[in-house]
């Protein structure tokens, strides 16, 4: 065992303990902690440590530099945070005490200077790790409070936003004993942000507080951005119509002021809680014209984070899907322009969009990394990418393990539905199925009103599977009804699916395969491809039971296609039991 200030690290245990409590640490961080803390009494070399972390495996210094923002962000809980030293050109080395540090960490003056104005361009050519890197190598004291934003914007854009926290803090003090409220003002309304996403609301309406306190009565593009960031906490609390209003008042203030980050911000979130409240066409058309001032626009890369990530969580919750891969392409390009990390939330988007159009273990992949680095990032998104993991797991075929993944998803204050309801219908309990989705649709938080559309569809499929065969025409009905609320295609083609069962019911074969015809072209007509091969095989197997085995055989051969592609074990098994009927009697 090794003692690292408060901390044990139990080698044989492969545990990290402060205080007797475990450090929930990643595979890779654990071994680059045992590895540093082994050779503590010299610098290792990146190309040493991707060598013994990463063996046989070829990676990047980008792997490298997120597993030690994952180390430095576990030891900050005991204090530890500075222990992890970078050394520009050399390594790293691990630093148990404080004697230690300074004896080692000294740099002449000169050699400050020049790692201060280094790091300045760094910020400016977008080489956030090259960044951090040099303003480590300044001592504290030199650092003035822009010199502290620019630090925090390289943390945030390295994908290290609980690293950003105590350099906002010591930022705001710096800008508020230079008298210069409005950045002060700013970088409080900032940590109001990383407190929110970390589920930390006390902390966020501290923040708030705060940088009122520094804002309050002045119409700046602090003040603006303010108004958002109230917005956002607001809504977090349930009251999506204020949320609105502030979201209404934050646009209007970036564009009196001609601030580009405040007026995209407060419309992107203005047309976020119009969703929420079911003013569809108002609602995309304001999220569209934030995306576009984004694109047309030299909006700063954290911004531009927060417009992509809302535009793709609306889309997600609305089960948009064609929108949404166009999006996160988008996404894609952005952040590699500026050399952005990938979030815990962005591999979160991108795990379920690929879970809809792409491969599903890619899609499992990107929910792994997306659930290592939401526990610091954004905790409380870990019950949608618990969610997110079950859908994927249920469309591979790992029924068990999604069934798992939902009651995680449950036991962390979240919503599995639609997804665990569709399992359960899959099992044969649609009475469970439809029960479980009418308790989803109960509360009027933004999540359930932005997700209602697609509950209600999920809900009209149970139903006619249950045989409530009224209420499952009222949903139907219902729905139809409010096509500008819900123009979605993936709405349609669930609402197709629950009619072509109730088609059947009364024993209408013929109007049953219309409807899932239907379906399936609304499916495919949003690159839905798992969805639209699913009711392939239910058209398959109602053309067999018509005697139409050319017509079924063409269904099978597309849906085992996308099964290939998509690598869904339970698709694959579909195609294999309606292939076996098929085969000529003997």
């Amino acid at each position: 065992m090794f003692e690292i200030g408060p901390f044990v690290l139990d080698e044989p245990a492969r545990v990290l303990r402060l205080d007797k409590r475990e450090i929930a640490l990643q595979p890779r961080v654990f071994d680059l902690l045992t590895y540093l803390v082994r050779n503590r009494e010299r610098v290792v070399s990146k190309d040493e440590l991707l060598d013994a972390v990463w063996p046989g495996v070829t990676v990047t210094d980008n792997s490298l530099q997120r597993a030690v923002s994952s180390l430095r962000a576990a030891l900050r809980e005991g204090g530890m945070e500075d222990a992890v030293k970078n050394f520009p050109r050399s390594g790293y080395r691990i630093l148990l005490d404080g004697a230690e540090a300074t004896q080692t960490t000294e740099v002449p003056a000169e050699a400050q200077s020049n790692s201060l104005a280094e790091a300045r361009r760094a910020v400016g050519d977008q080489r956030w790790h090259d960044a951090i890197a040099l303003f480590e190598n300044v001592a504290p004291a030199s650092l003035t409070a822009r010199d502290l934003d620019l630090l925090a914007l390289a943390l945030q854009c390295a994908g290290d936003p609980s690293g950003t926290i105590p350099v906002l803090v010591r930022a705001v003090s710096a800008h508020a004993e230079a008298g210069h409220s409005e950045f002060a003002g700013a970088d409080a309304a900032q940590l109001a942000i990383l407190h929110l996403e970390r589920g930390e609301i006390a902390l966020a309406k501290g923040w708030v507080a705060r940088a009122r306190g520094f804002t309050d009565g002045q119409e700046t593009s602090a003040y603006g951005f303010l108004l958002y960031v109230r917005a956002r906490i607001t809504a977090a609390e349930g009251n999506v119509h204020e949320a609105l209003a502030l979201a209404d008042q934050a646009y209007e203030i970036g564009r009196k002021l001609k601030d580009l980050s405040v007026e995209a911000l407060g419309l992107m979130y203005r047309g976020f809680f119009k969703l929420s409240l079911g003013d569809t066409e108002a609602g995309l058309a304001d999220q569209d014209h934030a995306a576009a001032i984004s694109l047309s626009s030299k909006i700063d890369p954290v911004t531009g984070n927060v417009l992509y990530c809302n535009i793709l969580w609306a889309c997600r919750t609305f089960g948009d899907w064609s929108r949404a891969d166009q999006w996160t392409l988008g996404y894609q390009e952005f952040s590699t322009a500026c050399s952005m990390e990938f979030s815990g939330a962005c591999q979160l988007h991108r795990a379920e969009v690929l879970g809809t159009h792409g491969s599903l273990h890619d899609a499992k992949a990107h929910i792994d990394d997306a659930l290592s680095k939401l526990e610091g990032d954004a905790p409380w998104a870990l019950g949608d990418a618990h969610r997110v993991l079950g859908d994927i797991q249920s469309a591979i075929g790992n029924d068990d393990e999604a069934l798992e993944a939902y009651d995680k998803s449950y036991s962390l204050g979240w919503d599995p539905e639609p997804g665990r309801a569709m399992l359960m219908l899959e099992r044969g309990d649609a009475e469970g199925a439809y029960a479980s989705l009418e308790r989803s649709l109960i509360g009027k938080g933004w999540w359930t009103l932005q997700r209602q559309g697609m509950l209600l569809a999920h809900l009209a499929l149970a139903a006619a599977h249950a045989g409530k065969i009224e209420k499952a025409k009222s949903l139907i009905e219902d729905i139809a009804g409010q096509d500008k609320r819900w123009p979605m295609p993936s709405i349609r083609a669930l609402t197709n699916e629950a009619s072509a069962v109730l088609a059947r019911t009364r024993g209408d074969t013929t109007e049953a395969l219309r409807h899932l015809h239907l379906a399936r072209q609304l499916w495919t007509g949003c690159g839905c491809r798992l969805h639209a091969s699913q009711v392939r095989v239910q058209i398959a197997a109602l053309q067999l039971e018509q005697g139409d085995r050319a017509g079924a055989q063409t269904e099978i051969r597309a849906a085992r296609a996308v099964a290939d592609e998509l690598q869904s074990e339970k698709l694959k098994r579909e195609c294999d039991a309606l292939e076996r009927k098929l085969e000529p009697v003997a």
